[in-house]
């Protein structure tokens, strides 16, 4: 049958073979897809689909702690509590995983585009081929946040028999479930980006929509994760010849309300938030003792006092660049990673000065021009070192810093220990821990026991 015009819920992936009967009758009186518009329509659903990504590596991270938040931690919502916490089971068996159900909704969603949109009625083949191709961008993105949520980081060594996620690829409710290996997830995350990318505009008419800068930018983090330092450097390379434009902090340095929002963000490659929003991430002392808190506008501009921060529930220092336009936490990637990525495969390709060049090229415009100094380095790894650090700075806030904390453990010095405490109890975070892995919510393995949980 057509497949209906509304958002279907990720639960309906995610039932048993009865429910899988009821989801198909045909609801009365709801247009279904028949336009190529009608697809388009689920594409332009922005707000509620396709920026939508993660929310609890934001909390999981190093870089998220109080020591005082005893209101903050009471008023945290349970979930993202135990995220904080690490804890080995983060959902009861009733309960919805909203970062599993938003990027699987949106799988669904692009499905249905990917199978139908060619066939529809009303639209130019160019119109048909955008929408399949873009579909193929936004699915692509939502299954590589999942298998850097819910499976192992990719090792080369392991990745053909780690479990990764499962792979939906059709919009029906009896695809397998099984759970496609590590090396398989990004094997079908590549493939659409490359069938796509022919297809799509250099960059965007709208900053929600996939271009080929977004394209080049995902293979970019993608190929960093896999530690194909040559590739992810030449893909950050494409997408920055395709935009680079930086933002000057200090052309807002004494007016920190005009910061541009979302559509009219130079630096923005392609916009996708967090999924949520979140009044106050309280900063670790350890990220904020890394700023120069006088001349880095990064902090002076981008965090403050908790006290200063409405609804905080905090007083420590706290990222607050998501206040200053209210329209959430980008986590889509943006030109300031682009170079920072293209900064760490020059430094692990040994090319010491090129590393360094690109991180002042950035730092020139976050710092105030009397206290700016250029960065110096002796060797490679002193240059990594450095890059690892200006991630933490300029990506703060957006739960990169978790994303980084599970690939850098295979570099000696980068990753320790963490602790926090969190209601009385101290709890602990060792490198290799199975708690880098989120676990699957126990709610979708019981309606659907092929899908192998994650060791805890």
């Amino acid at each position: 049958m057509k497949q209906l015009l509304y958002t279907i819920s990720a639960l309906a992936i995610f039932a048993t073979t009865a429910c899988r009967k009821y989801v198909e009758i045909s609801p009365v009186n709801v247009r279904e897809l028949k336009y190529t518009k009608d697809y388009q329509g689920l594409l332009y659903n922005s707000f509620q689909l396709t920026e939508k990504n993660y929310l609890y590596p934001v909390y999981a991270s190093d870089e998220v702690w109080t020591a005082d938040g005893a209101v903050w931690q009471n008023n945290l919502n349970i979930n993202a509590g135990y995220a904080y916490c690490w804890l080995p089971k983060i959902w009861s068996e009733t309960q919805e995983d909203q970062d599993w159900a938003s990027q699987y909704t949106l799988i669904y969603n692009t499905n249905i585009i990917v199978n139908e949109v060619m066939s529809s009625e009303g639209g130019t083949d160019a119109d048909k081929i955008k929408a399949y191709s873009e579909a193929l961008v936004h699915r692509a993105y939502a299954y590589y946040t999942l298998v850097n949520m819910y499976a192992k980081q990719y090792d080369p060594a392991t990745a053909t028999t780690d479990p990764g996620v499962p792979v939906v690829l059709q919009a029906n409710f009896t695809s397998s479930l099984k759970r496609v290996t590590v090396a398989g997830v990004y094997d079908q995350i590549i493939n659409d980006l490359q069938t796509a990318l022919p297809n799509l505009s250099p960059t965007p008419e709208v900053i929600t929509n996939p271009s080929k800068a977004a394209v080049y930018a995902i293979l970019s983090r993608v190929y960093l994760n896999q530690r194909d330092f040559i590739k992810a450097g030449s893909y950050a390379d494409s997408a920055l010849q395709l935009k680079n434009t930086l933002v000057d902090l200090n052309a807002y340095a004494t007016n920190p309300t005009a910061y541009p929002a979302k559509l009219n963000d130079p630096e923005n490659i392609f916009s996708k938030t967090v999924n949520g929003f979140l009044t106050g991430v309280p900063l670790s002392n350890d990220l904020v003792n890394l700023f120069d808190q006088t001349n880095d506008l990064r902090y002076t501009l981008f965090t403050k006092a908790g006290a200063d921060i409405p609804a905080s529930n905090f007083t420590n220092r706290g990222y607050y660049k998501h206040r200053l336009v209210n329209q959430g936490i980008y986590v889509g990637p943006k030109v300031p990673e682009m170079m920072l990525i293209k900064a760490e495969c020059e430094a692990r390709a040994g090319n010491t000065s090129s590393s360094v060049a690109i991180l002042n090229a950035l730092r020139r415009k976050r710092f105030t021009t009397a206290g700016y100094t250029d960065l110096t380095a002796t060797d490679p790894q002193q240059a990594l070192q450095l890059v690892i650090t200006e991630r933490r700075k300029e990506l703060m806030g957006t739960g990169a810093r978790w994303f980084d904390q599970r690939r850098l453990q295979k570099d000696n010095g980068f990753i320790s220990t963490v602790n926090r405490l969190f209601k009385g109890v101290t709890y602990t975070l060792a490198p290799g821990s199975n708690e880098y892995t989120f676990a699957i919510a126990d709610k979708y393995i019981l309606l659907n026991p092929e899908i192998e949980q994650n060791p805890r």
